[in-house]
């Protein structure tokens, strides 16, 4: 009877396939699990330290980040363990990988070439499975300036996979070894390497989330602006309770631009991996240029993740070219692989360019540029978010928004959501019901003392007849004003 109990006073705080396990009557395990607290004090106490020894089990991680622990013990435990040391919530430790299944020049980034900029001095932070030194990141000058090993502890950058040196010269590879034929999309750019995947490409998201806590606390050290996650893991919940999305929320919150791989589940929908499905990463899903400059034939490829999301946002925010991009090899030379994880660092790359040409700009105002001038390919929002990255256009529009000096202002990127439980009838008019719901939010805002900049929200019919989600535009408030 008691152990019924026990059973039923911690089954709420256990994730689904977590309960399954523990609850059921599954033969003891080991797991490793992330164990969230209600503060942050509380997953910092000796007693706890002390109660998890007992128990036969280990903390693998701190993660002050989210108030967390990654803990690894025998799976009958945690039903002394949870109640006894008042966790907060259990999620099982998921296996993050990367999202694998003539680019440069199909984004517009060769334009932009030609006028000089290459992202010199941006710093973009890539937690993959590492970065090797490639002639192309270190002649004529070495641009790794940073580097955190989480796997093997090792104090000098390498890769013994190859995933993340291939993101990184996606990013910032300059074609040194090729004479300029490989060359990434911000040859000028600056990297910091963190290692948290392993020589197989895998690791426990506790482990991605603690390269995402470094990043963070030495965001200032390395004046670190972009963070590249071409990874992700299937989610149990929502972004408001999935440890990932709640690092991305903190990485968001400490000034860090989050580009995150949308995944390769497609072509299913509501496949987006976690921490893609946090409305502050930007999410890229992956279109396929067929080797090719012009624009025209692009499709999106099958395998790129589609949304809702498993909170039924709209997901992903615009995609890139993804399949067959040829890149560093970790031994030298190239090597072509295919996934959103090639998508994302091409996204990373355009908003290093960005910051190159205003370093004034936040994150908000960079994600911002590159959405609203995503190129709409007609695919349904949740295969393609607002389209096709198109880094010269974005650039276009940053000049002429400075064609007059901006006001000193805070940024607020203003996300809303709206479920409405409504049955249309057959042929009825809800593109104007949702046009005029639109501007009434947004003008709400602006009566607040926000104006908007950039765009109008777009909306998205999710499900026929059913589900509708309103997007998200910036908003800015001049300081004069608060």
């Amino acid at each position: 009877m008691f152990q019924h109990r026990l059973k039923r006073a911690v089954a709420h705080r256990l994730a689904p396939t977590l309960a399954q396990k523990v609850l059921n009557g599954s033969p003891p395990e080991t797991v490793q699990v992330i164990m969230e607290f209600p503060t942050l004090h509380s997953c910092r106490s000796q007693r706890l330290r002390e109660l998890i020894q007992k128990e036969g089990g280990r903390i693998v991680y701190e993660l002050p980040l989210i108030n967390s622990l990654a803990v690894e013990l025998p799976s009958e435990a945690l039903l002394r363990v949870i109640p006894e040391a008042r966790v907060k919530m259990v999620w099982p430790d998921a296996k993050a990988a990367p999202c694998l299944d003539v680019a440069v020049p199909a984004i517009g980034a060769d334009q932009v070439y030609r006028t000089g900029l290459t992202g010199k001095g941006v710093v973009v932070a890539v937690i993959d499975t590492g970065i090797a030194p490639h002639v192309d990141l270190m002649k004529p000058e070495p641009r790794i300036v940073g580097w955190y090993d989480l796997v093997n502890g090792k104090s000098e950058p390498y890769d013994d996979e190859g995933h993340g040196t291939h993101v990184a010269g996606i990013i910032a590879g300059n074609g040194y070894e090729s004479e300029g034929k490989y060359t990434g999309v911000a040859p000028g750019a600056l990297l910091v390497g963190v290692k948290a995947l392993d020589h197989r490409g895998s690791g426990p998201i506790s482990r991605v989330i603690a390269g995402i806590q470094w990043v963070v606390e030495h965001k200032e050290e390395y004046r670190i602006k972009i963070l590249n996650l071409s990874l992700g893991a299937p989610p149990e919940e929502g972004y408001r309770t999935d440890p990932a999305s709640k690092a991305v929320e903190a990485a968001w919150r400490a000034g860090l631009l989050v580009c995150a791989a949308a995944g390769n589940m497609g072509p299913r929908q509501r496949t987006i991996t976690t921490p893609g499905i946090s409305p502050r990463a930007l999410t890229v899903g992956s279109i396929n240029d067929q080797g090719t400059i012009p624009r025209e034939d692009d499709v999106i490829n099958d395998f790129s993740s589609r949304g809702p999301t498993i909170d039924r946002l709209a997901k992903p925010d615009l995609v890139a070219p993804g399949a067959n991009i040829t890149s560093l090899r970790v031994d030298g030379g190239y090597v072509s692989l295919s996934g959103t994880s090639m998508a994302t660092p091409m996204v990373a790359g355009a908003a290093a360019l960005l910051w190159e040409k205003d370093p004034a700009l936040t994150p908000n105002q960079v994600r911002e540029l590159l959405v609203a001038t995503a190129e709409d390919r007609g695919y349904n929002r949740l295969i393609q978010g607002a389209g096709y990255l198109n880094v010269g256009a974005a650039l276009e529009k940053l000049a002429g928004n400075q064609a007059a000096p901006p006001s000193p202002s805070d940024d607020l990127l203003f996300t809303f959501f709206l479920t409405l439980g409504l049955q249309f009838a057959p042929g009825e008019r809800r593109q104007e019901l949702l046009t005029v719901l639109t501007n009434h939010l947004s003008a709400a805002l602006q009566k607040a003392g926000w104006f908007q900049t950039g765009d109008t929200s777009f909306y998205q019919e999710h499900l026929p007849q059913v589900l509708y989600t309103l997007g998200e535009c910036l908003f800015r408030q001049p300081a004069a004003e608060k």
